[in-house]
């Protein structure tokens, strides 16, 4: 049976985070509310754990979960190397919604699925989300829905969704939208847009050269 908590209130706000933090350190599933969409989390350095998050959604180890993080310290732990656009992109948009794709440290102990070496990073621009990762450390997360179905952007859609395969809910109340974050990778010589979200392609011009692949252009 999932427990649920209304983080309205400063009290179920507490406890919530909390029992969250426990249910994560076990191996289990917590919702949480972002700046984006409301995400479905697991330890990323339980390989079990994220494996139970791609099952919960219906989706296979093609499709790595992105990470989210609650510090720069924590951030810098999961990256090989960092180039000048990177830092750059990060100073400008984090904590918000942009994900980057990274170069993963090689001294991590972990199984995202078949990530090739890299891993997409991200700082959510939320207080509940960030006072949680600051607890848990980076967590796996992804949007918390089924595969092909919409994002959900209410702890009750989440919930309608995804049941009792998650343990804990955290209701932070209605997220801004359905649009997802930005991914850009800067993996490469010149940084590239893999995903258009929330960050206009203008902004991300307004500090990085940036390649658009034709499906990606704003439509």
């Amino acid at each position: 049976m999932s427990a649920r908590f209304d983080c309205s209130d400063p009290a179920q706000r507490a406890a919530g985070i909390a029992e969250a933090a426990a249910v994560l350190r076990k191996g289990d599933l917590a919702v949480m509310p972002t700046d984006t969409v409301y995400g479905v989390a697991a330890d990323a350095f339980s390989p079990a754990a994220v494996a139970g998050l791609l099952a919960a959604k219906g989706r296979g180890r093609d499709m790595p979960p992105p990470v989210l993080v609650g510090t720069m310290r924590a951030a810098t732990a999961l990256m090989e190397d960092l180039n000048a656009s990177g830092k750059d992109l990060i100073e400008e948009f984090w904590p918000g919604g942009l994900t980057l794709v990274v170069r993963a440290s090689r001294s991590l102990i972990w199984d995202l699925g078949d990530t090739k070496g890299t891993v997409a990073v991200r700082m959510p621009l939320h207080e509940l989300a960030l006072d949680l990762l600051k607890e848990t450390g980076p967590l796996a997360v992804s949007s918390a829905n089924l595969a092909g179905e919409p994002p959900a952007t209410t702890a009750d859609g989440a919930q309608q969704q995804l049941g009792d395969a998650v343990s804990v809910y955290l209701d932070g109340g209605p997220c801004p939208g359905e649009v997802p974050s930005t991914i850009v990778d800067v993996t490469g010589g010149v940084p590239r847009l893999l995903r258009a979200g929330v960050l206009p392609v203008e902004r991300l011009r307004q500090v990085v050269n940036l390649i658009v692949d034709d499906d990606e252009a704003p439509g």
